[in-house]
């Protein structure tokens, strides 16, 4: 199971997971549906307290990612899976996406790559 964090303008929105049998949920956040002034981050996402979930990435996340001669320099450089559109999704958009929304790796992940092997 892989998970990445959701950020909208800087403030993290919810939880993208990608599940062992390929699925997908994306969860907004408790503090991102009480504060009613935050957006939904998507017309398809709107704000719910439900979860949502999709046996493939969610469009307008599959919308974020690379295409064609971009996404084979990109899949090349960083040794990514062409069919991996969750590693790319988050290779990609953590700091270059078009719009307000980046796609970031939680902080424990950070932590447990930093441990010398």
């Amino acid at each position: 199971m892989r998970k990445a964090k959701i950020v909208y303008k800087n403030e993290e929105a919810g939880v993208l997971t990608q599940h062992y049998d390929g699925s997908f949920t994306f969860q907004y956040h408790d503090s991102w549906m009480a504060d009613s002034t935050k957006p939904d981050i998507s017309l398809t996402l709107p704000k719910t307290t439900q979860e949502f979930h999709s046996k493939f990435l969610f469009p307008f996340f599959f919308n974020m990612l690379p295409e064609g001669s971009n996404k084979q320099v990109v899949c090349k450089y960083n040794k990514i899976d062409r069919d991996d559109y969750f590693g790319l999704l988050m290779t990609t958009a953590k700091n270059d996406s078009i719009g307000a929304v980046r796609v970031r790796l939680p902080l424990l992940y950070h932590l447990i790559h930093m441990i010398p092997q």
